[in-house]
């Protein structure tokens, strides 16, 4: 498992974001049962910087609090039947981890959500990981059934590492 963070920010969080996206990322591998080691790059950012990268690639001239670059096609969420046809196309050619995407997650954005949601900077940032690790699987919320599928593995990646709402 290859994890890359980089921090852009000064931004302190108060607590060991490196750890926090390494556990999400793996309980989210787990939960999905993807049967590869696997690469995830992750970007912590600011609101400028994440609103010019939403902007240039989805259309929206507004900051946002994460964004996903998923680098696999799936046929439907966590099916990995497709990379197995075309792994060249999938795999890390050097480590022959499986390229999942990048995250992109801004600092701003989790400090303003987690105050107005009530619970944690830690919860906040773990609830974007969760859900960008899910964009990388192949899951979306376009319409009311796939959020909901979205919003229970959601919450079932962070019920499962006790990262609670009411968390301090």
């Amino acid at each position: 498992m290859t994890i890359l963070v980089e921090n852009e920010t000064e931004k302190e969080l108060g607590f060991d974001y490196e750890k926090i996206i390494e556990d999400v990322v793996n309980k989210a591998l787990e939960t999905e049962n993807c049967p590869y080691e696997a690469e995830v790059n992750v970007l912590i950012t600011n609101n400028e910087e994440i609103h010019k990268t939403n902007k240039e690639f989805r259309g929206i001239d507004r900051p946002t609090d994460v964004l996903s670059f998923p680098m696999v096609d799936y046929i439907s969420p966590a099916d990995f039947t497709l990379i197995e046809k075309s792994p060249e196309s999938y795999f890390n050619p050097e480590t022959d981890e499986l390229l999942l995407g990048d995250i992109m997650i801004s600092v701003d954005k989790v400090m303003e959500q987690a105050n107005e949601y009530g619970h944690s900077l830690k919860r906040e940032f773990a609830f974007l990981v969760a859900h960008s690790m899910l964009h990388l699987l192949g899951y979306d919320h376009i319409d009311d059934e796939e959020r909901l599928v979205m919003e229970e593995k959601q919450e079932e990646i962070l019920q499962a590492l006790s990262i609670t709402r009411n968390e301090g």
